[in-house]
């Protein structure tokens, strides 16, 4: 792809840093860098009001395909999406609480959802209003998502939802849940008699939220117990059985403008690294000098092919881009505390019965990125993927079920 400005962009991006220059101000600035990877339980009712500040300024949705105002957004074209993503990283605004539902359920709905559930379930999350987390891993159907035994079984003009979901992020804080779960009939093949079901959250006895902690002390990601939870028969995207096109398509989405924002992310933190080297010595070693090196050289190359990708088409780029990203941010967590010595395992504060458990910035990239190479598809299923479905080779054995 032939990727630079186009007509507007400069006036995009000028517009883009007026706002956020007039409406990150207050608390919204104080929770500025807070509620990234590993920090989302971090000033979650602030970057709540975030969230519906952003839906005001009709900044939510900006990648949408819509016709200008349609759901209450600005349109924007690609290279105006990245600038936004870009302006917005800079800055180290708030983490999002409502990425979920406007990075992957809105453009899912766009493609494959009724008018109906279009009109009924956008508007609000381009308010920043709706919150909603993603309903597909089980503890026997991780990457393997054809493998998934929740059960939906119609009764009347609803279905009544039974199973298990796990890794389930930000489930606590959400309003909603898609779901992934059987509707066909016992026996069927795995890929088929699946359907993507949209589902409240707010079912007391029948839905359960269980926080997993993990090795940063915090519950982001969550198990969900589904007890005979309801949802509405008009609210099945892509129709009864017709669950693995639209979930295959999600996962489409799930990667692109926002893989450029997170690249600055990324090198924000290699600088803090090398920062910490310089200040600490570190730097000094012909090796961890070469490391940085490595470290800055793949963040570009990995910018680069994610530029060269961004038009789509491309069916091995989301897994190579997820392949490169996260074996590179585990080295550089690797780094970040092996540059500070023996204070790398130190704690930022002394013990206390009250604070048992705290992490300074390098040691919770360094635990945090430990599932970098697990979680959003693991590698293992990355390069089955490539092999599979770029390279033509023959599919793996499975064993039956």
């Amino acid at each position: 792809m032939d990727f630079g400005p186009g007509p507007g962009d400069e006036a995009f991006r000028a517009a883009a840093r007026e706002w956020l220059a007039e409406h990150l101000t207050g608390a919204y600035a104080a929770a500025a860098g807070h509620g990234g990877p590993g920090g989302e339980h971090e000033r979650v009712d602030v970057r709540r009001a975030w969230e519906r500040e952003l839906g005001r300024g009709g900044w939510i949705g900006i990648g949408w395909d819509t016709a200008p105002g349609a759901y209450g957004n600005r349109t924007a074209t690609l290279t105006q999406q990245v600038v936004w993503a870009e302006e917005y990283a800079r800055l180290r605004a708030p983490g999002r609480v409502g990425h979920i539902g406007e990075k992957l359920l809105g453009p899912t709905l766009l493609a494959y959802g009724t008018p109906e559930q279009k009109d009924a379930f956008l508007p609000p999350v381009a308010r920043g209003e709706a919150l909603w987390c993603q309903g597909y891993s089980e503890p026997g159907a991780g990457s393997d998502l054809a493998g998934v035994r929740t059960v939906a079984e119609r009764d009347g003009g609803a279905y009544r939802i039974s199973g298990q979901k796990v890794w389930t992020s930000l489930a606590h804080e959400a309003d909603w849940c898609f779901v992934l779960a059987r509707t066909g009939p016992p026996g069927a093949r795995l890929h088929e008699g699946l359907s993507f079901l949209l589902v409240p959250m707010d079912q007391p006895g029948r839905i359960e939220v269980r926080p997993i902690r993990q090795l940063t002390g915090t519950a982001e990601f969550n198990e969900v117990f589904f007890d005979g939870a309801r949802a509405d028969a008009a609210h099945v995207v892509g129709g009864e059985g017709g669950g693995w096109r639209v979930a295959v398509g999600l996962l489409g989405f799930e990667r692109g403008v926002s893989t450029l924002a997170q690249q600055i992310g990324f090198a924000a933190e290699l600088a803090d690294v090398a920062r910490e080297a310089v200040r600490g010595g570190a730097a000094d070693d012909p090796v961890v000098r070469d490391e940085l090196a490595d470290l800055w050289a793949e963040l570009r190359v990995m910018r680069w092919n994610a530029l060269r990708t961004l038009g789509g088409g491309d069916p091995g780029a989301p897994s190579v881009a997820k392949l490169l990203w996260g074996g590179w941010h585990q080295r550089l967590g690797r780094l970040a505390v092996r540059v500070r010595g023996a204070r790398g395992a130190a704690g930022p504060g002394d013990w206390s019965p009250e604070d048992p458990y705290r992490l300074d910035a390098a040691q919770r990239l360094f635990l945090f990125s430990r599932a970098d190479t697990i979680y959003g598809g693991s590698d293992e299923i990355q390069r089955n993927i490539i092999a599979e479905r770029v390279l033509g080779l023959p599919r793996e054995a499975r064993g039956p079920r």
